[in-house]
């Protein structure tokens, strides 16, 4: 009697899996056909405009700042010259007095120049600025 009690209770079980593995397999087939519904995008070709580029309004650039910098000479001392030096001491630079300084805008030189003092207070003159070409050549 107990034996007729254990297989009545594994018939339900049974036809519990026997559902579950049918609802997985009706899954699956719906994927399957979902898969097959899938296209591949229709892309068109490009094809370049014969029109010239217009010119672009370069107003929104206007107000970005930029850092200026001159350089008016370098020179290369030793830690033991630099632990030397007291208020006055004099540290001679690689230019020459009257030598064009060099111009940089953002770390980028942009031209040369000579100092000027305006109003009590050192300036440059701008002398020569490098040409477009060179100056997009030092962006790449």
């Amino acid at each position: 009697m107990e034996e007729k009690e254990i297989q009545e209770g594994q018939a339900p079980q049974e036809e519990l899996e026997e559902e579950l593995d049918m609802a997985k397999a009706l899954e699956m087939e719906k994927a399957m056909k979902a898969a097959e519904e899938v296209h591949a995008p229709q892309i068109d070709e490009f094809t370049p405009s014969q029109e010239k580029p217009k010119m672009r309004d370069i107003d929104f650039i206007l107000d970005i700042p930029l850092d200026l910098v001159v350089i008016i000479g370098r020179t290369r001392i030793l830690v033991q010259e630099l632990l030397q030096l007291t208020q006055g001491s004099v540290v001679a630079l690689e230019k020459l007095a009257g030598e064009p300084m060099e111009v940089y805008v953002n770390g980028k030189l942009i031209g040369r120049g000579e100092v000027v003092v305006v109003n009590e207070k050192f300036g440059i003159r701008i002398t020569d600025i490098i040409s477009p070409q060179e100056r997009v050549r030092q962006l790449g």
